[in-house]
């Protein structure tokens, strides 16, 4: 696993490895899970959003049709 170096202020260091020894973990066992359960809390709220949208989508009765224009007509100069 790659390494990561991180600056703290002293006081916040010291309650982290206070919080961390109260919780039977390693300061970076402590770090480890915050990161993972907040990419975790990230993907499930995309997934909602999208499964969301497609629901939308589903239910909407508009009707796109072919794209027949260019970038060149988009950006006419």
């Amino acid at each position: 696993m790659p390494n990561v170096t991180m600056t703290l202020d002293a006081d916040i260091l010291r309650r982290a490895r206070r919080a961390a020894l109260e919780r039977g973990a390693s300061l970076t066992g402590l770090v480890r899970a915050y990161l993972e359960d907040l990419v975790r809390r990230e993907g499930d709220s995309r997934r909602l959003a999208v499964a969301r949208l497609e629901k939308i989508w589903a239910g909407s009765r508009a009707v796109v049709g072919r794209v027949t224009w260019t970038r060149d007509d988009l950006h006419g100069r």
